[in-house]
């Protein structure tokens, strides 16, 4: 989630949970201040694909896994 002085400016607001196998827990998109596309919605996936990648790797090395 964004820290709130970006949040409150974000036009639109995406929540993305996702396993490490890559199935999809939630997906949650609310234009705030306007509308988006089916493109903007793949990049708002592609975006939190690599963000969480990054997440599940920092975990599984603080783990020693």
């Amino acid at each position: 989630d964004l820290v709130y002085l970006e949040d409150r400016d974000a036009e639109v607001d995406a929540n993305v949970v996702m396993l490490e196998s890559e199935t999809f827990v939630e997906v949650q998109g609310t234009g705030e201040g306007g509308t988006f596309d089916r493109a903007e919605l793949t990049a708002l996936l592609d975006l939190a694909d690599t963000g969480l990648r990054q997440l599940f790797a920092l975990q599984r090395s603080a783990i020693g896994a």
